[in-house]
Parts: structure tokens; sequence; C-alpha cells
């Protein structure tokens, strides 16, 4: 029997079908609580995260002003936890200095930079106006 049309693609990626869906979202609360636990950008991060909601809550800021400061929130905590991920694998496969996994490093940095930089512009956008 032929396979079927694109199924090398899959079994170039096996997936497992042993594990419970469960398991799959332990593994990532797992994923989280070692990010809060041994990276300390991301854990400052999900503190200024909790300061903006807590702001927002207490300001009384409406749906959509909602939408972007938890779009930017989240979006700063993903670069991070992208970032983190990406140090580690980098580190795993180059211990030493290596002027390709620095350059890994900086672009992955300079993207939580920039989600940063986009997070405290709706952070601006949607406060001063309530403090003015």
């Amino acid at each position: 029997m032929k396979p079927k049309i694109g199924y090398w693609m899959l079994s170039a990626f096996p997936v497992r079908t042993d594990m419970k869906w469960l398991d799959r979202f332990k593994y990532a609360v797992n994923g989280i609580r070692q990010l809060l636990e041994k990276d300390s950008h991301f854990a400052l991060h999900t503190g200024f995260g909790l300061i903006a909601v807590m702001a927002g809550a207490i300001i009384g800021i409406d749906r959509v002003e909602w939408l972007f400061i938890l779009s930017a929130v989240f979006f700063v905590l993903v670069a991070e936890a992208f970032n983190t991920a990406l140090e580690t694998a980098v580190d795993l496969a180059e211990p030493g200095r290596h002027p390709l996994a620095g350059a890994a490093k900086d672009m992955a940095a300079g993207g939580v930079l920039l989600s940063s930089i986009y997070a405290a512009s709706v952070g601006l956008i949607v406060f001063i106006p309530y403090l003015i």
C-alpha cells in the first residue's frame, strides 16, 4: 500500500501518541514554573504585568484597553520565554563562546526589548489620559 501524499512530512516529525493531554499541560505549567523560578527577567516582566493589570482594574479601563494591556503583557512574557528557551538551547549546543551563538542570543534579547518598548508604549497610551 502506498502512503498518502505528504505522509513523509509527518514521519519526519514523529508525534508521541502515548502522552495524555493532561501530561502535556503539566509539562507546559512546569516550564512556566521554571521560568518564574530561574529567570529573574521573566519574574520581573511578570511583576510589571501584574502592576499593569492592577492599575487597569483600579482605574477602570474599558474592554478595548484591556485587550491592548493584556496583549502587551503576554507579548512580553512570550518573548521572554522564547528568549530564555533559545539561550538555554544555545548554551547546551555551544557551552563556550562563539560569535554565532552570541549573535543568536543578542537577537533574541533584541526581540524582548522590542516587545517591552511596545508594552511600555501601550501602557502610556492607555494610562496617561486617566492620570491627566
